[in-house]
């Protein structure tokens, strides 16, 4: 069963949500910025994170009925509204960036949800999902949402996306802090250290996903034509190229994000 609404926003007010709120909203704002004229959607309990994109045309927040809902912001054109995450009520491919978050852990049927969200994307668009993960000290407490439901691993959650017809793009983790509150002061020098030297007791994962891509099949006897070429995403690096050796351009993985710690396609905005 879904934690309630009052639950988690108890949690969230509480401290240790406090630190979950900052930690993760630092890793939306590199991965997507203010959402420069995208259309937003939030399912799940995203509210705590969906203020952020203050560059988007509309942000919607999407609340499951076993959740319950609650008012959100006053300002700007933003709704809630209470849904069936698995005939959400929205026509197909209308949004461009979609953020899952408490959403498959407590759901009932996983697939059906994700399935749901692949609906909704735009043919440009790009999900992040965040769930507890795996093996890390957040999903063995039960004191907070993260103890409660279904978590994942990264195979497991790239299997998922897979099999709702989409391709994950980029992968990271984070929250390696002990969900004690006589930790919480020192929870950035254990995020540092914890990313760098214990990657398996991370409590979240965060994995970003898009539509699939396919090449156009060559006719046969047709001719061919040669096209102006065209820029291709970098993937976010840390690394500076120097004049002398330009960067290669490499096609973006799941790894790129590990390797990098940041996600990829930094503050890109929507073009649809």
């Amino acid at each position: 069963m879904r934690r309630s609404i009052d639950d988690l926003r108890t949690f969230y007010g509480e401290p240790k949500g406090a630190l979950v709120r900052r930690i993760l909203a630092a890793q939306l704002t590199d991965a997507w910025g203010t959402a420069d004229n995208c259309d937003v959607l939030g399912i799940g309990y995203a509210t705590p994170w969906l203020d952020a994109f203050t560059g988007a045309r509309r942000v919607i927040a999407a609340m499951p009925g076993g959740q319950g809902a609650e008012p959100w912001v006053t300002a700007g054109r933003n709704r809630t509204v209470l849904v069936d995450d698995r005939a959400l009520p929205f026509a197909a491919g209308l949004f461009d960036r979609i953020l899952l978050v408490h959403a498959l852990e407590e759901a009932d049927d996983p697939q059906s949800v994700l399935n749901e969200a692949s609906r909704l994307l735009s043919p440009s668009g790009r999900i992040i999902i965040v769930s507890a993960a795996r093996g890390g000290l957040w999903a063995r407490n039960e004191a907070t949402p993260f103890g409660h439901g279904r978590p994942f691993s990264r195979r497991q959650m790239e299997g998922l996306i897979r099999s709702s017809g989409l391709e994950p793009r980029a992968w990271s983790q984070a929250l390696y802090v002990p969900p004690w509150r006589a930790m919480l002061p020192f929870s950035d020098g254990i995020e540092q250290v914890g990313r760098l030297l214990f990657p398996g007791t991370a409590g979240l994962i965060l994995m970003e996903a898009g539509r699939l891509t396919y090449a156009r099949p060559k006719v046969r006897g047709a001719r061919s034509v040669i096209a102006p070429p065209v820029p291709a995403l970098k993937p976010a690096s840390t690394r500076t190229s120097s004049p002398q050796s330009p960067a290669l351009s490499v096609p973006a993985t799941t790894s790129d994000l590990a390797q990098t710690r940041k996600p990829l396609y930094v503050g890109q905005s929507c073009t649809d």
